[in-house]
């Protein structure tokens, strides 16, 4: 059977750290019985951090990224290793705790949900995303032109309302029965689990999405859009930043 990581992120993206097993050990890092590390998909980047040993010392964690067995099917949770850091240290069976850098975390979250703000401020099909902890940007399918200042503005209003933020999980016959929930034409749900998880912004956006998020569109804080592109005829480019510096 292929090895599985338990998502604790899925439902809990406040939790910052955990207790975990190593599954494995492979050549770029290590896999988990369970863990708070979001790994790289649906156009957010994975997280950082470190596994804590048993004797207190840390092992860098650089990137996070989803496993694949030989035949490329899915297969637990890979915790890439930081430059120089010593994959011998670990061991299967080993128990570690894993845990995340925060600030990475919450900057991610803060984007992902302004892009869903986005989403609902621009009617538009989404054909590419990209969530880091700097800067974030969408991809409208559209040849309308956009503008900066009334966007951050929708933002702005958007985030100061407080509308709850929250997910739960619906069958794919309740998705099939709607394909308007589906905005990304790029990146489509995964299929074959039986049910889907879609984030909702109260009164604003319902979407499928299993990435991390804020709790509330005011814990986003200061987002600003600092950049609209033209990438193609069809194509407008949203470009999001923080309005303060990042810490770190």
């Amino acid at each position: 059977m292929p090895l599985m990581t338990e998502e604790l992120f899925r439902e809990d993206a406040g939790l910052l750290e955990c207790e975990a097993t190593v599954l494995q050990v492979t050549e770029r890092g290590v896999v988990l019985d369970r863990t708070v590390f979001y790994p790289l998909g649906g156009g957010q980047a994975g997280d950082a951090g470190a596994l804590i040993l048993e004797d207190g010392s840390s092992w860098s964690v650089a990137d996070t990224v989803k496993g694949k067995d030989a035949d490329g099917s899915a297969a637990g949770i890979v915790h890439v290793a930081g430059p120089g850091t010593d994959l011998s240290r670990m061991q299967p069976g080993q128990r570690v705790t894993a845990r995340i850098d925060a600030e990475r975390r919450r900057a991610h979250m803060r984007f992902h949900t302004t892009t869903h703000l986005l989403c609902a401020l621009v009617p538009h099909p989404v054909d590419g995303c990209s969530i880091t902890a700097s800067y974030a940007r969408l991809d409208f399918h559209m040849n309308e032109p956009l503008d900066k200042e009334a966007l951050t503005a929708g933002i702005a209003r958007l985030v100061a309302e407080a509308h709850p933020v929250r997910h739960r999980w619906i069958s794919e016959e309740e998705l099939d029965a709607n394909p308007q929930m589906v905005r990304s034409m790029s990146v489509q749900p995964p299929r074959g689990l039986g049910r889907v998880r879609v984030l909702e912004i109260e009164g604003v956006d319902l979407q499928p999405c299993g990435g991390t998020h804020v709790a509330s569109t005011a814990d986003i804080g200061a987002v600003v859009v600092t950049k609209i592109e033209k990438k193609s005829a069809m194509t407008r480019r949203v470009v999001l930043g923080f309005a303060e510096p990042v810490a770190g």
